[in-house]
Protein backbone atom coordinates (compact mmCIF):
# COMPACT_ATOMS: atom_id res chain seq x y z
CA UNK A 1 0.00 0.00 0.00
CA UNK A 2 1.25 3.48 -0.89
CA UNK A 3 1.50 6.63 1.18
CA UNK A 4 -1.74 8.03 2.57
CA UNK A 5 -2.35 11.60 1.42
CA UNK A 6 -4.94 14.12 2.60
CA UNK A 7 -6.14 16.37 -0.22
CA UNK A 8 -7.98 19.66 0.33
CA UNK A 9 -10.61 20.88 -2.14
CA UNK A 10 -12.79 23.98 -2.37
CA UNK A 11 -14.86 24.83 0.70
CA UNK A 12 -12.56 22.99 3.15
CA UNK A 13 -13.70 19.68 1.74
CA UNK A 14 -11.11 16.99 2.48
CA UNK A 15 -10.59 13.45 1.25
CA UNK A 16 -7.90 10.79 1.59
CA UNK A 17 -6.03 9.13 -1.28
CA UNK A 18 -3.00 6.92 -1.81
CA UNK A 19 0.21 7.84 -3.65
CA UNK A 20 2.04 4.90 -5.22
CA UNK A 21 4.80 6.74 -7.09
CA UNK A 22 8.41 6.58 -5.79
CA UNK A 23 8.97 10.36 -5.77
CA UNK A 24 7.39 11.89 -2.62
CA UNK A 25 4.78 14.62 -2.52
CA UNK A 26 4.98 17.79 -0.48
CA UNK A 27 2.21 19.71 1.34
CA UNK A 28 0.71 22.53 -0.69
CA UNK A 29 1.34 20.89 -4.05
CA UNK A 30 -1.67 20.58 -6.43
CA UNK A 31 -2.47 17.05 -7.59
CA UNK A 32 -4.97 15.30 -9.87
CA UNK A 33 -6.95 12.59 -8.05
CA UNK A 34 -9.52 10.03 -9.09
CA UNK A 35 -13.10 11.13 -8.43
CA UNK A 36 -16.52 9.66 -9.07
CA UNK A 37 -16.79 9.14 -12.85
CA UNK A 38 -13.83 11.39 -13.56
CA UNK A 39 -10.93 13.36 -12.12
CA UNK A 40 -10.62 16.30 -9.73
CA UNK A 41 -7.92 18.73 -8.67
CA UNK A 42 -6.94 19.42 -5.05
CA UNK A 43 -4.06 20.51 -2.85
CA UNK A 44 -2.03 18.20 -0.60
CA UNK A 45 -2.62 19.21 3.04
CA UNK A 46 -1.04 16.27 4.90
CA UNK A 47 0.65 12.97 4.13
CA UNK A 48 2.20 9.98 5.83
CA UNK A 49 1.78 9.51 9.57
CA UNK A 50 0.06 12.90 10.00
CA UNK A 51 -2.56 12.00 7.41
CA UNK A 52 -3.17 8.65 9.14
CA UNK A 53 -3.76 10.37 12.49
CA UNK A 54 -6.14 12.89 10.93
CA UNK A 55 -7.98 10.13 9.09
CA UNK A 56 -8.42 8.13 12.31
CA UNK A 57 -10.30 10.96 14.05
CA UNK A 58 -13.68 12.34 13.15
CA UNK A 59 -14.59 9.75 10.52
CA UNK A 60 -18.27 8.87 10.41
CA UNK A 61 -18.80 5.14 10.52
CA UNK A 62 -15.17 4.28 11.35
CA UNK A 63 -13.88 2.52 14.42
CA UNK A 64 -12.03 4.79 16.82
CA UNK A 65 -8.34 4.92 15.93
CA UNK A 66 -8.84 2.92 12.72
CA UNK A 67 -8.17 4.84 9.48
CA UNK A 68 -10.88 4.49 6.89
CA UNK A 69 -10.40 3.21 3.40
CA UNK A 70 -8.95 5.79 0.98
CA UNK A 71 -11.38 7.46 -1.42
CA UNK A 72 -9.12 6.81 -4.39
CA UNK A 73 -5.60 7.31 -5.68
CA UNK A 74 -3.51 10.32 -6.62
CA UNK A 75 -3.05 10.04 -10.38
CA UNK A 76 -0.33 12.62 -10.94
CA UNK A 77 0.96 16.03 -10.04
CA UNK A 78 -1.01 18.94 -11.49
CA UNK A 79 0.65 21.04 -14.14
CA UNK A 80 0.37 24.79 -14.63
CA UNK A 81 -2.29 24.25 -17.31
CA UNK A 82 -4.33 22.14 -14.87
CA UNK A 83 -4.24 24.81 -12.17
CA UNK A 84 -5.14 27.50 -14.72
CA UNK A 85 -8.20 25.50 -15.79
CA UNK A 86 -9.22 25.04 -12.15
CA UNK A 87 -8.95 28.80 -11.60
CA UNK A 88 -11.21 29.46 -14.58
CA UNK A 89 -13.79 27.06 -13.15
CA UNK A 90 -13.65 28.76 -9.72
CA UNK A 91 -14.35 32.15 -11.32
CA UNK A 92 -17.25 30.73 -13.35
CA UNK A 93 -18.92 29.22 -10.28
CA UNK A 94 -20.33 32.57 -9.16
CA UNK A 95 -22.30 32.87 -12.39
CA UNK A 96 -23.43 29.25 -12.04
CA UNK A 97 -24.70 29.96 -8.53
CA UNK A 98 -26.76 32.93 -9.74
CA UNK A 99 -28.35 30.84 -12.48
CA UNK A 100 -29.22 28.10 -10.01
CA UNK A 101 -30.85 30.66 -7.72
CA UNK A 102 -32.97 31.89 -10.62
CA UNK A 103 -34.19 28.37 -11.36
CA UNK A 104 -34.95 27.82 -7.66
CA UNK A 105 -37.10 30.96 -7.65
CA UNK A 106 -38.83 29.79 -10.83
CA UNK A 107 -39.72 26.42 -9.24
CA UNK A 108 -40.74 28.16 -5.96
CA UNK A 109 -38.64 25.95 -3.72
CA UNK A 110 -37.93 26.86 -0.08
CA UNK A 111 -34.17 26.42 -0.23
CA UNK A 112 -31.11 28.66 0.02
CA UNK A 113 -28.26 28.09 -2.44
CA UNK A 114 -24.97 28.35 -0.55
CA UNK A 115 -22.33 27.42 -3.11
CA UNK A 116 -21.66 25.64 -6.41
CA UNK A 117 -18.58 23.57 -7.24
CA UNK A 118 -17.42 22.26 -10.59
CA UNK A 119 -15.44 19.06 -10.81
CA UNK A 120 -12.11 19.63 -12.55
CA UNK A 121 -13.09 17.64 -15.65
CA UNK A 122 -16.58 19.33 -15.74
CA UNK A 123 -18.32 15.96 -15.55
CA UNK A 124 -20.20 16.90 -12.38
CA UNK A 125 -21.64 20.04 -10.82
CA UNK A 126 -22.35 19.97 -7.07
CA UNK A 127 -24.77 22.52 -5.64
CA UNK A 128 -24.85 23.01 -1.86
CA UNK A 129 -28.00 24.37 -0.23
CA UNK A 130 -29.67 24.76 3.15
CA UNK A 131 -33.36 24.28 3.93
CA UNK A 132 -35.52 24.08 7.02
CA UNK A 133 -37.55 21.15 5.72
CA UNK A 134 -37.22 18.42 3.14
CA UNK A 135 -37.37 19.74 -0.43
CA UNK A 136 -38.53 17.87 -3.53
CA UNK A 137 -36.00 19.11 -6.11
CA UNK A 138 -36.40 16.43 -8.79
CA UNK A 139 -37.80 18.89 -11.31
CA UNK A 140 -34.99 21.34 -10.49
CA UNK A 141 -32.33 18.68 -11.15
CA UNK A 142 -33.78 17.90 -14.56
CA UNK A 143 -33.89 21.61 -15.37
CA UNK A 144 -30.27 22.18 -14.32
CA UNK A 145 -29.07 19.08 -16.18
CA UNK A 146 -30.55 20.40 -19.42
CA UNK A 147 -29.09 23.86 -18.73
CA UNK A 148 -25.47 22.89 -17.92
CA UNK A 149 -25.29 19.60 -19.88
CA UNK A 150 -23.58 17.67 -17.06
CA UNK A 151 -24.38 15.56 -14.05
CA UNK A 152 -26.05 17.59 -11.27
CA UNK A 153 -25.77 16.75 -7.57
CA UNK A 154 -27.72 18.76 -4.99
CA UNK A 155 -26.37 18.33 -1.47
CA UNK A 156 -28.16 19.68 1.61
CA UNK A 157 -25.89 20.91 4.41
CA UNK A 158 -26.45 22.44 7.85
CA UNK A 159 -25.78 25.95 9.09
CA UNK A 160 -22.43 24.98 10.62
CA UNK A 161 -21.32 23.22 7.43
CA UNK A 162 -22.30 26.31 5.45
CA UNK A 163 -20.14 28.54 7.66
CA UNK A 164 -17.26 26.09 7.34
CA UNK A 165 -17.56 26.10 3.56
CA UNK A 166 -17.99 29.86 3.04
CA UNK A 167 -15.49 30.87 5.78
CA UNK A 168 -15.60 34.15 7.66
CA UNK A 169 -14.30 36.12 10.65
CA UNK A 170 -15.72 35.65 14.14
CA UNK A 171 -16.25 38.18 16.93
CA UNK A 172 -12.77 37.37 18.22
CA UNK A 173 -11.26 38.85 15.04
CA UNK A 174 -9.94 35.53 13.77
CA UNK A 175 -11.11 33.14 11.07
CA UNK A 176 -13.87 30.71 11.99
CA UNK A 177 -12.51 27.72 13.88
CA UNK A 178 -14.67 25.38 11.80
CA UNK A 179 -13.07 26.62 8.56
CA UNK A 180 -9.47 27.05 9.78
CA UNK A 181 -8.38 24.22 12.09
CA UNK A 182 -11.34 22.44 13.74
CA UNK A 183 -11.32 18.88 12.33
CA UNK A 184 -14.81 17.86 13.49
CA UNK A 185 -18.02 19.79 14.15
CA UNK A 186 -19.22 18.48 17.49
CA UNK A 187 -22.68 19.36 18.88
CA UNK A 188 -22.88 22.33 21.27
CA UNK A 189 -25.74 22.51 23.78
CA UNK A 190 -27.03 25.28 26.03
CA UNK A 191 -25.89 23.30 29.09
CA UNK A 192 -22.28 24.26 28.26
CA UNK A 193 -23.12 27.95 28.61
CA UNK A 194 -24.95 27.30 31.89
CA UNK A 195 -21.97 25.47 33.39
CA UNK A 196 -19.73 28.42 32.52
CA UNK A 197 -22.22 30.94 33.99
CA UNK A 198 -22.47 32.78 30.67
CA UNK A 199 -25.34 34.93 29.48
CA UNK A 200 -28.08 32.87 27.88
CA UNK A 201 -28.86 35.62 25.40
CA UNK A 202 -28.61 33.93 21.96
CA UNK A 203 -27.12 37.02 20.35
CA UNK A 204 -24.14 36.90 22.73
CA UNK A 205 -23.30 33.19 22.57
CA UNK A 206 -24.03 32.52 18.89
CA UNK A 207 -21.60 32.60 16.00
CA UNK A 208 -21.91 33.81 12.45
CA UNK A 209 -23.84 30.69 11.48
CA UNK A 210 -26.60 31.50 13.97
CA UNK A 211 -25.80 28.47 16.14
CA UNK A 212 -24.04 28.31 19.51
CA UNK A 213 -20.34 29.10 19.46
CA UNK A 214 -18.05 26.12 18.91
CA UNK A 215 -15.58 27.58 21.43
CA UNK A 216 -18.02 26.88 24.28
CA UNK A 217 -16.62 23.34 24.32
CA UNK A 218 -12.96 24.35 24.68
CA UNK A 219 -12.96 25.31 28.39
CA UNK A 220 -15.96 23.31 29.57
CA UNK A 221 -13.84 20.60 31.23
CA UNK A 222 -11.80 23.28 33.02
CA UNK A 223 -14.92 24.90 34.44
CA UNK A 224 -16.36 21.59 35.64
CA UNK A 225 -13.09 20.52 37.31
CA UNK A 226 -12.50 23.94 38.93
CA UNK A 227 -15.98 24.29 40.43
CA UNK A 228 -15.56 21.03 42.33
CA UNK A 229 -13.03 22.84 44.57
CA UNK A 230 -15.55 25.52 45.55
CA UNK A 231 -18.71 25.23 47.65
CA UNK A 232 -21.92 25.40 45.64
CA UNK A 233 -23.70 28.73 45.32
CA UNK A 234 -26.53 29.02 47.82
CA UNK A 235 -24.94 26.61 50.32
CA UNK A 236 -24.58 27.54 54.01
CA UNK A 237 -21.07 27.22 55.40
CA UNK A 238 -19.86 27.61 58.99
CA UNK A 239 -17.01 30.12 59.33
CA UNK A 240 -15.53 32.24 62.09
CA UNK A 241 -18.53 34.59 61.87
CA UNK A 242 -21.07 31.80 62.08
CA UNK A 243 -23.32 30.51 59.32
CA UNK A 244 -22.83 32.32 56.02
CA UNK A 245 -24.39 31.80 52.60
CA UNK A 246 -22.33 31.46 49.43
CA UNK A 247 -23.56 34.09 46.95
CA UNK A 248 -21.03 33.72 44.12
CA UNK A 249 -17.65 32.18 43.32
CA UNK A 250 -14.81 33.46 41.14
CA UNK A 251 -12.83 30.46 39.90
CA UNK A 252 -10.17 32.60 38.18
CA UNK A 253 -9.25 34.71 41.23
CA UNK A 254 -10.25 31.91 43.63
CA UNK A 255 -12.52 34.17 45.67
CA UNK A 256 -15.92 33.58 47.24
CA UNK A 257 -18.65 36.10 48.06
CA UNK A 258 -20.34 35.32 51.42
CA UNK A 259 -23.38 36.79 53.21
CA UNK A 260 -24.18 36.38 56.91
CA UNK A 261 -27.54 36.46 58.73
CA UNK A 262 -27.32 40.25 59.26
CA UNK A 263 -27.07 40.86 55.50
CA UNK A 264 -23.39 41.81 55.53
CA UNK A 265 -21.29 40.54 52.63
CA UNK A 266 -17.59 39.90 52.36
CA UNK A 267 -15.18 38.45 49.82
CA UNK A 268 -12.88 35.71 51.02
CA UNK A 269 -10.17 33.72 49.33
CA UNK A 270 -10.74 30.00 48.90
CA UNK A 271 -7.70 29.09 51.02
CA UNK A 272 -8.82 31.39 53.86
CA UNK A 273 -12.35 29.97 53.75
CA UNK A 274 -11.07 26.41 54.06
CA UNK A 275 -8.85 27.47 56.98
CA UNK A 276 -11.78 29.08 58.83
CA UNK A 277 -14.00 26.09 58.24
CA UNK A 278 -11.27 23.77 59.54
CA UNK A 279 -10.84 25.86 62.73
CA UNK A 280 -14.57 25.94 63.47
CA UNK A 281 -15.37 22.34 62.65
CA UNK A 282 -13.99 20.01 65.37
CA UNK A 283 -11.94 17.07 64.28
CA UNK A 284 -13.89 13.82 64.46
CA UNK A 285 -12.88 11.62 67.38
CA UNK A 286 -12.10 8.00 66.91
CA UNK A 287 -14.83 5.83 68.38
CA UNK A 288 -13.62 3.54 71.18
CA UNK A 289 -14.21 -0.14 70.59
CA UNK A 290 -17.25 -1.38 72.47
CA UNK A 291 -17.41 -4.69 74.29
CA UNK A 292 -19.94 -7.19 72.96
CA UNK A 293 -23.25 -7.18 74.78
CA UNK A 294 -23.40 -10.97 75.04
CA UNK A 295 -20.43 -13.25 75.33
CA UNK A 296 -20.93 -16.23 73.11
CA UNK A 297 -19.37 -19.58 73.92
CA UNK A 298 -19.17 -22.64 71.80
CA UNK A 299 -19.31 -26.24 73.07
CA UNK A 300 -17.62 -28.65 70.77
CA UNK A 301 -19.43 -31.61 72.42
CA UNK A 302 -18.25 -35.18 72.16
CA UNK A 303 -15.12 -36.02 70.30
CA UNK A 304 -16.60 -39.26 68.90
CA UNK A 305 -19.70 -39.45 66.75
CA UNK A 306 -21.75 -42.59 66.37
CA UNK A 307 -23.15 -43.76 63.01
CA UNK A 308 -26.69 -43.18 64.28
CA UNK A 309 -25.90 -39.52 64.94
CA UNK A 310 -24.48 -39.10 61.45
CA UNK A 311 -27.61 -40.61 59.87
CA UNK A 312 -29.87 -38.48 62.04
CA UNK A 313 -27.96 -35.30 61.12
CA UNK A 314 -28.25 -35.81 57.37
CA UNK A 315 -31.81 -37.18 57.32
CA UNK A 316 -34.35 -34.37 56.72
CA UNK A 317 -36.80 -33.93 59.54
CA UNK A 318 -40.41 -34.16 58.36
CA UNK A 319 -42.80 -32.00 60.32
CA UNK A 320 -45.67 -33.84 62.04
CA UNK A 321 -48.90 -33.90 60.09
CA UNK A 322 -51.68 -31.78 61.46
CA UNK A 323 -55.04 -33.43 61.83
CA UNK A 324 -57.63 -31.72 59.71
CA UNK A 325 -60.90 -31.07 61.36
CA UNK A 326 -63.98 -31.48 59.21
CA UNK A 327 -67.10 -29.38 59.23
CA UNK A 328 -69.99 -30.29 61.39
CA UNK A 329 -72.87 -32.19 59.82
CA UNK A 330 -73.42 -35.24 57.73
CA UNK A 331 -70.39 -34.52 55.60
CA UNK A 332 -67.92 -34.24 58.51
CA UNK A 333 -64.55 -35.82 57.75
CA UNK A 334 -63.24 -38.67 59.90
CA UNK A 335 -66.74 -39.83 61.06
CA UNK A 336 -69.33 -41.60 58.94
CA UNK A 337 -72.75 -39.95 58.74
CA UNK A 338 -75.31 -41.22 61.28
CA UNK A 339 -77.91 -43.64 59.89
CA UNK A 340 -81.43 -42.46 60.63
CA UNK A 341 -83.37 -44.81 62.83
CA UNK A 342 -86.63 -46.28 61.69
CA UNK A 343 -89.68 -45.41 63.75
CA UNK A 344 -90.43 -47.97 66.46
CA UNK A 345 -86.87 -49.31 66.50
Amino acid sequence: MGTLVEVLFKGNRKAFFTWDQPDPLSPGHPVIVSAERGQDLGTVSALGALAERKCGTGCAGCAIGQPREPDGVVIRRASSEDTHLAGELRRAEDEVRRKVMERVTHHRLAMKISDAEWQWDRKRLTVYFTAEQRVDFRALVRDLASLFRTRIELRQIGARDEAKRLEGVGRCGREYCCSSWLPELRPVSLALAKDQRLSLNPSQISGGCGRLLCCLRYEHDFYVASRKRFPKEGKLVTTGRGAEKVLAVDIFRERILLKDDDGRTRTLALADLKAEMADVTPAPREAAPQAPAVLLTFDEGQSTVSPEQVIASVTPQTPPKRRRRGRRGSGRQGRPPETPREPGA
